[in-house]
């Protein structure tokens, strides 16, 4: 009698964490993407490698290769910027200021 008990307890909780588990798989399946070039314009980010008129700048705790929209004076490192675009895999940045 324990004995069948116990199987139909083990067998009930293991039912269940595999059950959690599918509802956790498809859940995850209809979320957004978390960033992504489109996703990220309007955001504010800060230069990392001096614009000039390409570098790099941190967005959302992600490095991005970036672009000055407008050509003019380098950006330096800490320089605060807002991504108004994208182009390929770069960025298109203007300063904040």
């Amino acid at each position: 009698m324990l004995g069948s008990t116990l199987a139909i307890t083990v067998f009930l909780t293991g039912a269940c964490v595999v059950a959690v588990l599918i509802y956790i798989a498809l859940l995850s399946r209809h979320r957004k993407a978390g960033t992504g070039e489109v996703n990220l314009v309007g955001a504010v980010a800060r230069v990392e490698r001096t614009l000039e008129p390409e570098g790099a700048v941190i967005v959302k705790g992600e490095l991005w290769p970036a672009r000055l929209k407008r050509e003019g004076a380098p950006l330096l490192r800490g320089s605060s910027v807002r991504v108004v675009g994208a182009r390929g895999h770069f960025l298109e940045v203007e300063p904040t200021e």
